[in-house]
């Protein structure tokens, strides 16, 4: 009998828990993923789409949150030649990066938020070529009514994930062909509570 009273009691605290946290979308369409990648000559640049996008909240601060990116939306900002923008972002897509006809969706996953009162630092898991690895990165976040905002730069090292093409880590005598093994995602999100 004490066993099914603590297992109620438990179950309301569960569920209490879980109505507590409130989910909201993202807008796809409000919302932004550039990356930038580095060599040893320059830059390259683009934007990368979310497929689906939520955050939590509970009491008001922020608690979770996950995205699906769409690997086959890259696309490349700062070669202005439509063929080469092209050829770049096709090999973007192929095995030698992202190999995005097997793996078209990459997640991210918050599994922790930390807010000191001024600024937010997230922990959490993201995947990509199905190779999962925990990041942490500072964050903001400013709300104006039922709008939400959040503003984020996500470095992430694409060796960890098997994306080993031209890495100076990997590879000997690159010279100028050297590609930098991070990248980063600069992320600008809207959504509404």
């Amino acid at each position: 009998m004490k066993k099914m009273i603590l297992s109620t009691v438990v179950s309301i605290l569960c569920l209490t828990n879980l109505q507590a946290q409130e989910k909201h979308p993202v807008s796809i369409e409000k919302s932004s993923v550039e990356w930038i990648g580095e060599k040893v000559t320059g830059t390259h640049s683009g934007f990368i789409s979310l497929k689906n996008a939520y955050l939590l909240f509970e009491d008001n601060k922020l608690v979770g949150g996950e995205f699906d990116i769409d690997m086959n939306s890259i696309t490349c900002t700062d070669i202005e030649n439509e063929e080469y923008a092209a050829k770049l972002v096709n090999h973007l897509k192929n095995d030698d990066f992202f190999a995005s006809d097997k793996y078209p969706t990459s997640n991210f996953k918050i599994t922790k938020v930390i807010f000191d009162g001024t600024s937010y630092m997230i922990t959490g898991d993201i995947t990509i070529r199905d190779i999962t690895e925990e990041i942490t990165f500072p964050a903001r976040f400013h709300s104006h009514g039922r709008i939400f905002h959040a503003n984020a730069s996500l470095i992430i090292d694409r060796t960890k994930h098997d994306v080993k093409y031209g890495s100076g880590s990997f590879f000997d005598d690159l010279g100028d062909k050297m590609i930098y093994n991070e990248f980063t995602l600069k992320v600008q999100l809207e959504s509404y509570k």
